[in-house]
């Protein structure tokens, strides 16, 4: 058995290190690689690190069991997907090979050496380096095209974001291979250039430095600093506590001296720095629970300097091109778990952000203030953050819905985004047809943000806002090119209204759940349209029933229903791609949705049973459906707008949105059905 991704077959994965970091990484792939009979084998010349690397990974898949994230046969299954041996001849024919050792670009070589004559020919070799680039660490390799560096963070097996960094000989066809690789499996992958730190490395240890520079002016001790900077960049701990857990004193003390030539020269490692190297002591930080007073005055004072150093370290990251600010701004959430610094500064405005780095720059020599931040700080115009990519692949424009950490939850303002998308794709001349899908494997869109329905206060307010989002939506069914939606996992309430307004739907095969709209479970209705056109899709009493009842569809249903022209093995994309393109040809039929009033309508619908769902809500649902489709789609789409404001107005709407915020989607609601 094996898994195969756009023409790649891996059938085996070998892990070289099982020190601190590579049982995690062993761990991630058996998860997601034995399924399909991978073998993942990890190899290191010490049995002792054997032992333990083992003992690691086979905890963690326990503790997994115990909280029910796998079941017995997937532990099982997990434990015997992974070797761990001392004879590096298991790494023979492996397909990908992922290098964990000590940061030592000597070692490194040396071990590339070895497996670059033991791997199969055309497989790919990677190293989790943390610093080093790739041209260092692949000096010597005999083939260059297939090496680059796959930077993990800690933990491993549950932080999703890697860097993908490719060096100057790694062919354009291996990045990009893997940077689809690890969204296939899960993980959230960027493209990162090449230069010593990376992108995001440079960000969590410059920031510790700034810390430790605090610490040793005196400016305040190293717990109150710790709790300021937990504080200010909403993150789980703070610097100092960071390094405690990750252990890394040893390798940010190489990466400081190493930036003060590699970057610029404000970077150094500390002396307090080097004192706990020496030692081998950790720092002192707030114990679990431990309260900390900081005074507001000294609070603020700390705010303002770990500010004006954050923000500059990112800008100087985006100067330098390595990156672009919606992938640093995404990594700084997910890898580093903190406040974005894009974000940031829209929200604190961009010329007091200028004026943050600037303070911090004049009092620290060699500290730049970043291009990107003074053109934005001087005329105080937000930074773009975009969350729709695009991506023109001859002709044809692949638009990606990006919001990992909420599996592509839309609210307002990516709503707006998909409009802008769709628009500005249509005006332009060398775009035949336009794609859109979501990024990972889990969700195309898992629905609406519930937090913005939260706001909505009264029914008036309500139609404004289901309004708001059908105008986006209306935009994706004006344009006359052809649009296809490639659904790679879950479509739920507006991911599916969304959808629905593209001429043509494919999704992945086999998938249990894909579409839904499960508004009801929240005492609310579809609100971007989704009343109107899945009846006009699928026929009323299958739509109904769907809306009414809340129950999703999978993969073969939808394609049954209608729902959906084609299902996909592999390559969702790609097929949606050449679709796109055969429909702008005329090569494959136009599909474009009815949009006068529907035939046949029926006084009433079946019954069905609606659960503990609310039975004021459901009459306004069955209004919206029954009376929409007597209108033409135009007149349709804001009569329902006007039932979801109606919905507004309903306790119940109150009770199931706060119940939804409170104990999440698995719980019922308690509706009064008034």
């Amino acid at each position: 058995m094996s898994f195969t991704h756009q023409g790649r077959t891996i059938a085996k994965v070998a892990v070289i290190g099982s020190g601190q970091i590579g049982p995690d990484i062993a761990l991630y792939f058996t998860k997601v690689l034995s399924p399909h009979g991978v073998q993942t084998v990890v190899v290191d010349v010490s049995d002792d690190a054997l032992a333990k690397g083992r003992g690691k990974l086979e905890k963690k898949i326990q503790k997994g069991v115990e909280t029910g994230a796998f079941t017995a046969d997937q532990q099982r299954r997990m434990v015997e997907g992974v070797t761990f041996t001392s004879d590096y001849d298991a790494i023979r024919g492996a397909d990908l090979v992922v290098e964990a050792a000590t940061e030592n670009k000597d070692l490194k070589g040396r071990i590339f050496g070895q497996v670059e004559g033991l791997a199969a020919k055309s497989a790919i070799l990677v190293s989790n380096s943390s610093h080093l680039e790739p041209e260092v660490i692949f000096a010597n390799a005999a083939d260059k095209s297939r090496t680059g560096v796959v930077h993990y963070f800690f933990p491993a097996e549950r932080n999703l974001l890697v860097e993908v960094v490719p060096g100057a000989d790694t062919a354009p066809a291996t990045t990009q291979w893997l940077l689809s690789f690890y969204e296939a499996i899960g993980k959230v992958p960027i493209p990162v250039k090449s230069r010593y730190g990376y992108a995001l490395d440079p960000v969590f240890e410059g920031l510790f430095f700034a810390c430790a520079l605090l610490a040793e002016a005196g400016v305040g001790t190293t717990k109150q600093i710790d709790v300021v900077c937990k504080r200010t960049f909403r993150m789980g701990v703070g610097s100092f506590t960071a390094m405690n857990l990750t252990g890394g004193n040893p390798i940010t003390a190489v990466g400081l001296d190493n930036y003060t030539t590699k970057i610029h020269s404000w970077f150094r490692t500390p002396q307090s720095l080097k004192d706990k190297v020496a030692s081998g002591d950790p720092w002192d930080v707030p114990a679990r629970g431990e309260q900390v007073d900081v005074p507001d005055e000294l609070a603020a004072k700390i705010r303002d300097n770990l500010l004006g150093a954050y923000f500059g370290l990112c800008g100087e990251i985006v100067d330098a091109g390595l990156v672009s600010i919606a992938d640093l701004n995404m990594g700084l959430e997910i890898a580093l778990d903190m406040k974005p610094a894009f974000s940031f500064m829209n929200e604190l405005g961009t010329t007091k952000a200028l004026a943050l780095v600037e303070a911090y720059a004049a009092a620290n020599p060699g500290f730049p203030v970043p291009k990107c931040i003074a053109e934005r700080g001087a005329s105080g115009a937000p930074f773009d953050i975009p969350v729709v990519l695009r991506e023109d692949r001859d002709g044809i424009a692949v638009l990606t819905i990006r919001r990992p950490k909420v599996l592509n939850a839309l609210d307002q303002g990516v709503f707006e985004e998909i409009r802008r998308r769709f628009e500005e794709c249509d005006a332009d001349p060398a775009v035949q047809g336009i794609v859109l899908t979501g990024f990972g494997k889990k969700a195309f869109v898992s629905g609406a943000d519930v937090n913005f329905l939260a706001k909505i206060e009264n029914p008036e307010q309500g139609e404004r806002t289901s309004r708001g989002s059908q105008v986006c939506v209306d935009a994706v069914q004006r344009v006359e090119k052809p649009t296809v939606a490639a659904l790679n996992g879950l479509a739920f309430g507006g991911g599916i209204e969304t959808a629905m307004a593209c001429e043509a739907r494919i999704a992945l095969a086999g998938l249990k759940v894909l579409a839904g709209q499960p508004e009801a479970n929240l005492g609310i209705i579809p609100g971007a349209g989704g009343s109107q056109r899945l009846p006009r899709l699928v026929g009323i009493e299958r739509a109904a029933a769907m809306m009414r009842t809340t129950k999703p569809i999978g993969s073969e249903t939808a394609l049954e229903y209608g729902l959906v022209r084609e299902l996909v093995e592999d390559d969702l994309v790609g097929r949606a791609v050449a679709l796109c393109r055969e429909m702008a040809a005329g090569k494959a039929p136009r599909s474009r949705m009815a949009t006068g009033p529907m035939a046949d309508v029926p006084a009433k619908l079946p019954d069905v049973d609606i659960g503990h769902r609310s039975r004021k809500v459901d009459e306004i649902l069955v209004k919206a459906i029954l009376g929409g489709a007597k209108l033409p789609l135009a007149e349709a789409i804001p009569f329902e707008a006007k039932c979801f404001g109606e919905v507004c107005g309903t306790a119940d709407m109150r009770i199931g949105v706060q119940n939804f915020l409170k104990n999440g989607p698995r719980s019922k609601a308690e509706f009064v059905h008034r």
